[in-house]
Order: C-alpha cells, then structure tokens, then sequence
C-alpha cells in the first residue's frame, strides 16, 4: 500500500506543476496581445494621418499676387521720356529780327530741297526724258509720219500682250503694222485720259480715233491701255492691255 500512497502523490503534484506552468503562461499571452494591439492602431493613425496630407496637399492654393496701384493724380517723375518742355518759339520784336527770321526760313527750304538723295533725282530726270520720248511717239502716231514714229523705238523693240503673249519684234514687224494702218487710214487720234510717270516706264490710259473713209468723220472710238519702257532714249519694251 505505501508505494501506491507514494505513486498517487506523485501525479498529484505533477498535475500542480502543469497546473501552475499554465496560469503563468496565459498572463504573457494577453500581456503580449495588449502591447501588439495599440501597434496597429497607430498604424491605421498614421495611414490616415498621410491620406489627410495628401488631400490638404491637392486643395492647396497659391498665394493670389496684389498689382501695384498706380496714383494718376501724382506727377510722373521717373524721368524715362527725359523732362524738356516745349518752348515756344519767340516772335520777333523788330523788323531786323523778322528779316533774320525770314532769311533762316529760306535757308531751310533750300537744304530740304538739296537733301534730295542722288538716286531721287536720277528717278526724276529719267521720268521726264521717259515722258519726252513717249509725247513724241503720240505726235508722230497722230501725224500719221511712219519714220517719226519709227525713230522712238529700239531696233529690237518687243510687243508683248499681257501678261507676257509675245506679239512680235523687231521694227520690220513694226512696219508691217503700223505702215500699212498709216497708209490706209484717213485720220488717226490718240489723246490720253491718265498717264503714269514712273522713272523709264510710262503707262497710257488713251482714247483712240480713227477715220476709215472721212479725214472729218470719225467712225471708231475705243479705250486703249499700253505701257512703254524706254532705255536710252528709245522703247524697248510695249505691253497693251486688253
């Protein structure tokens, strides 16, 4: 009987020591789970502490800039168009100053009229000379005077329709059409209605007549529009407009 006694203390003190091991076991775990659990939620803190940042982040608004007010009552005194004033020009107060006047107002003229530049007054000249040349071909053209007329143009002298329809060249051609209308017509008539003058180019807004039976009685009229360019002193170029 004793070692019976012996062997049921023994199992009961085992089952103590397992009993005991274990009540200290569980105070841990929960002690472990209290200290894990406020870990994750200052997680969830922190998430929505960013998530916050990046909304404030898109509703943020630049600084709205204030323009400078501008006084337009006060004086502008930035100097920037510099600060002369106009003056008035003083009227002479006798009549030796008075002829001064005059005498420097002369003198401006007559440098405004040499300040021409070398080229305007080369344009200049050759219009006229353009114009000479032009104003004689019509009187011989009236005249109805072939060598007159023929004596204006260039021995290669080009016809041209526009734009750019050669028509022919040379004077030969030009006798051709030109002699036999002298000779077959009873009166011829060119008058312009507009010139255009511009250096060796003259331009013709002309109204022609013509006599096909009667010297006295014009029997056509029409409209006629040419461009003469002149070199030398001779056409070397016409272009009639239709």
């Amino acid at each position: 009987m004793k070692p019976l006694s012996i062997i049921l203390a023994s199992l009961v003190t085992t089952v103590a020591l397992i009993t005991y091991a274990a009540e200290q076991k569980e105070p841990q775990v929960e002690a472990q789970a209290s200290v894990e659990k406020p870990k994750v939620e200052n997680e969830q803190s922190v998430t929505q502490t960013n998530t916050d940042d990046k909304v404030n982040t898109l509703e943020y608004k630049a600084p709205e800039l204030k323009k400078p007010t501008i006084d337009a009552t006060k004086p502008d005194d930035s100097k920037v168009l510099g600060d002369e004033q106009i003056k008035p020009a003083e009227k002479p107060k006798n009549k030796i100053e008075k002829a001064v006047a005059v005498a420097e107002a002369e003198k401006a003229v007559t440098q405004a009229k040499e300040a021409l530049t070398v080229k305007q007054q080369t344009k200049a000249k050759q219009s006229r000379e353009s114009l000479a040349v032009v104003e004689q071909l019509v009187k011989a053209y009236n005249a109805r005077n072939i060598e007159e007329f023929l004596r204006v143009y260039a021995e290669d002298v080009e016809f041209y329709i526009f734009p750019n329809e050669l028509l022919f060249k040379g004077k030969e051609k030009l006798i051709e059409r030109y002699g036999l209308m002298f000779k077959k017509l009873k009166c011829i008539h060119s008058s312009p209605i507009k010139r255009i003058v511009h250096g060796d180019i003259v331009i013709d807004h002309e109204l022609s007549e013509t006599c096909s039976t009667d010297e006295n009685v014009v029997d056509k009229r029409s409209e006629l529009i040419s461009s003469y360019q002149i070199k030398d002193g001779k056409i070397v170029r016409v272009l009639f407009f239709r």
